[in-house]
């Protein structure tokens, strides 16, 4: 497949160098924690879908992806299509800029910066921004910037490795270097750097200090500009607006420093500024991240959700720092409404004297922003906490009132275990001595909408990967919710979610193998051919259709055969499977990406055995059928009267009979 760009249509000889020089696992690994999943796969959470547990497999030595949960699935190009948005043309240049390649373009010869896509002009563009704001910080005029660096105990070389810079305070300073490097006033004002003026183009920021923010990746997508000067009417810090590169309910700054370390420690730090993110990372604490210029939410969890590789066990830890007073206290009950859209632990560490990570390193050094975030506490502890401590706990109508008030916030743990351990906190932080008393009151806010609903049977199970029923915030964490069950990676007959029965359309995640073994069998069979098919050789192109129960699996097999069978596959590998996906129609391209992805059960070692043994059942239960039919046929005909035909179907049953024995005991013997 080739792409059309502006100026014409990519070579197909530099896509398939895109393809080489892009190793899938490496690409997709800028986005989510990949882990060892066995038999030469990688696995982690999916981005394009909410799951518990990871079911998004990468295949390296083939160099495709497939998601078992949405049955998303394809190559290097599918998977930079999909998670940037961008068209197939456009993730060439993308990769293409990525590995360092100088793309051609036919019908019309290379022109450089003409043809790109959007996506890659106003990266190029936020890039060169970013160059000439960090530039300008050693001017005279950035001597402000430099002080507030200097006051709040950073560096030069500190600005340097998080590449803050200093925008001019002229009107066009920057948008007359970007335009004198081709690029056009329309991209500017698209990608936020400037705005429309009254006589024309102008910068968005002016006399201000500037962080570059940067996607997962590394790209720079926007900035963050923070006054400098009291003549500055504006914000006191100032972002860049929504683009179609930058989408502020999804990025973290620092994300791309932390990304490493994050999934290494299974830990995430989110603090407030980008201050703060810069004191802990030069602190120790290499996990800090922040939002930019918006509250923490839902887009920004699955961002760290595919970095820690969140499951359904207790394993990693998201730590947020909050200030001190009232505001600190309130963002920190916002974040409890989100609390449960993680897996992991969560906790809150904050400052008694109300610093924010930056001034606490400046007043007391590295340790202290290091012994803050080793000071957490669960965040579920500190809600309640923040929630009784507005009440007066020396008189009886006061304790009575912060139990009343804390009762829903005890009643929307999803986790009974857990929700009853704080039940007895509460009531010996009340002071009650009463616990009978507090779960009764608690059972109350379950009854009137906390997560036990039905009465107050607390039924649910909690984030330890069980059945979870809707708390008070209208969350389900089922497997309604994430469409899959943990241990069922083929889906089950109730299951309809990613299109099963309930929507009439088959996808590669429902096929229901697992609840037919013959399905299960062609699907193995299938997996042989698609990714060792010479493990299976003439034998498997002599089967014909008829062999497959599953109008898909047969289908599939057409494919194979057409483009010369098995025998044509050699070894296979990204070649073979690449063919096999030109000769699909869209229809079985994402089942033929799932054979491509998902690992015959068979171990290391035992390939040949294990493929003459599916051969033969596969032969087995084809012959089963055809036995099956004579047998049908015998039935209804008289012996005597129709004699000769008889005979003869009964002659084909013996013989039947005989083969189905031997393959039977072949597939044994394998």
């Amino acid at each position: 497949m080739a792409g059309r760009s502006g100026a014409g249509r990519i070579s197909d000889e530099d896509i398939a160098l895109v393809r080489e020089r892009s190793p899938i696992a490496d690409v997709v690994g800028e986005h989510i924690q990949l882990r060892n999943a066995g038999g030469g796969n990688l696995k982690g959470l999916c981005p394009f879908h909410d799951e518990k547990s990871p079911s998004f497999n990468v295949t390296p030595a083939r160099g495709y992806y497939y998601c078992f949960g949405c049955a998303e699935g394809g190559d290097v190009i599918t998977f930079v299509r999909k998670i940037e948005n961008l068209t197939f043309s456009e993730a060439v240049e993308r990769l293409a800029q990525r590995a360092g390649i100088q793309l051609r373009y036919e019908e019309g010869g290379y022109v450089p910066g003409r043809e790109q896509g959007e996506r890659v002009r106003l990266i190029e563009a936020h890039r060169a921004a970013a160059e000439f704001y960090a530039e300008q910080l050693a001017t005279p005029d950035a001597a402000p910037g430099r002080r507030f660096l200097s006051e709040r105990g950073f560096e030069r070389v500190d600005a340097e490795r998080f590449g803050v810079g200093y925008a001019p305070a002229g009107w066009e300073a920057l948008s007359r270097h970007l335009m004198a490097r081709g690029f056009t006033s329309q991209e500017l004002i698209k990608g936020g750097l400037v705005r429309e003026g009254r006589r024309g183009p102008i910068d968005r920021f002016r006399g201000r200090l500037v962080w570059p923010i940067r996607d997962i990746t590394g790209d720079v997508i926007g900035f963050g500009a923070r006054k400098l000067l009291d003549s500055d009417d504006g914000p006191k810090y100032l972002n860049t607006p929504e683009s179609p590169i930058y989408h502020k309910s999804s990025v973290l700054y620092g994300v791309d420093l932390a990304k490493r370390e994050i999934a290494r420690r299974s830990q995430a730090v989110i603090v407030e500024g980008y201050t703060d993110v810069m004191a802990c990372h030069l602190a120790g604490v290499p996990t800090a991240v922040a939002t930019c210029g918006t509250s923490f939410g839902e887009e920004h969890i699955k961002v760290l959700r595919r970095l820690l590789l969140d499951q359904a066990e207790f394993r990693g830890e998201v730590i947020f720092t909050f200030d001190g007073d009232s505001a600190g206290q309130k963002a920190a009950l916002r974040a409890f409404q989100d609390e449960q859209k993680f897996v992991t632990q969560t906790f809150v560490a904050v400052q008694p004297d109300g610093l924010d990570p930056c001034d606490l390193r400046l007043k007391h050094g590295d340790a202290a922003v290091r012994d803050l975030i080793a000071s957490r506490e669960p965040l579920f502890a500190f809600a309640i906490r923040s929630v009784i401590s507005r009440y007066d706990l020396t008189t009886n109508e006061g304790r009575l009132g912060a139990l009343d008030a804390a009762a829903p916030v005890i009643a929307s743990i999803k986790d009974p275990g857990l929700r009853k351990t704080y039940v007895v906190d509460l009531d010996r932080w009340l002071g009650f001595m009463d616990e009978g008393f507090v779960i009764q009151r608690v059972q109350q806010a379950i009854g009137q909408g906390g997560p036990g609903g039905q009465g107050g049977q607390g039924g649910d199970r909690g984030r330890n990967g069980h059945q979870d029923q809707p708390g008070p915030y209208g969350r389900q964490q089922g497997s309604q919710q994430y469409g899959r069950r943990q241990g069922r990676p083929y889906g089950g007959p109730d299951e309809g979610r990613y299109g099963g029965p309930a929507q009439g359309r088959a996808t590669a995640q429902e096929p229901r193998e697992k609840a037919d073994p013959v399905a299960m069998l062609e699907a193995e069979a299938l997996k042989l051919a698609v990714q060792r098919p010479a493990l299976l050789g003439p034998e498997f192109d002599a089967l014909g259709g008829e062999a497959f129960t599953r109008p898909e699996h047969a289908a599939l097999y057409g494919v194979i055969v057409a483009v010369g069978g098995t025998v044509a596959g050699g070894p296979g590998g990204q070649e073979w499977v690449e063919r096999l996906l030109a000769a699909a129609g869209d229809e079985l391209r994402p089942a033929l990406t799932r054979f491509a992805v998902e690992e015959p059960r068979v171990e290391t070692g035992g390939e040949e055995r294990y493929a003459a043994a599916v051969l033969a059942r596969l032969l087995e239960t084809a012959v089963g059928r055809s036995v099956a039919q004579i047998k049908s046929r015998l039935q209804r005909l008289n012996p005597v009267e129709e004699q000769q035909e008889y005979n003869r179907l009964f002659g084909e049953l013996v013989a039947l009979e005989q083969q189905r024995r031997v393959l039977r005991e072949r597939a044994a013997g394998a």
